[in-house]
Order: C-alpha cells, then structure tokens, then sequence
C-alpha cells in the first residue's frame, strides 16, 4: 500500500532550491500586486507578470497597445514600486507576452 505524501508537508520539508523558488515566486506576485495597484482600471488587466532583477521593474503585458501605454506611465510607475516595496528601481522594461491560460491565472 502506497503511502501518500501531504503537498504542504513536502514544500515545507523541501531543498533550498525549491525554498528559493518558492521565495522569488513571492517575491514576484508581490511585485504585480503592487504594479497592479499603481495602475488605472484599464490597464491593470494588461499586466500578467512583473518582476524586480538587478534594479530594473520587468512588467509583462497582453499586447502592444498596452505596452505603449504603460510606457507613458513608466517614470511613475518606477517610483511608486520603489517606494512602496523599498527596492532601488532604475529602470522599467515592458515586454508584450502572451498571457497564461485562464485557469492557471494568477488573481489578486
């Protein structure tokens, strides 16, 4: 008979490389909550993904339009980030992505 394991006592039990992807994956939806948040109703739906590397904010969006709009908001949005989440930003970098599947979404 085959034991069977607990996902959440595996995760907590888990190797420091899953502990630092379970971390940076935190770490990140914070991020488009925050960038999320900053931004207008129209806008915050174009936002799948967000990231702070090495200084630069990294927001991924639906399509070209919106990446072109949120480039007006740029400056803005760089210094509300880093204000509220205490993280030196230099930069912004908007990327057109495609988005997830709608039921591997994350929703805040």
């Amino acid at each position: 008979m085959k034991k069977y394991i607990n996902i959440n006592e595996l995760l907590e039990a888990s190797s420091g490389r899953l502990k630092s992807l379970q971390a940076r994956r935190r770490e990140r939806s914070q991020v488009l909550s925050q960038v999320r948040a900053a931004l207008p109703a129209e806008l915050k739906g174009a936002v799948v993904t967000a990231g702070i590397e090495e200084g630069r904010l990294i927001v991924g969006v639906t399509g070209g339009v919106w990446a072109t709009r949120l480039r007006y908001r740029a400056k803005a949005l760089r210094e509300h980030i880093a204000g509220t989440l205490g993280q030196e930003v230099h930069s912004v970098r908007i990327k057109v992505v495609q988005p997830p599947p709608p039921d591997t979404a994350v929703r805040h």
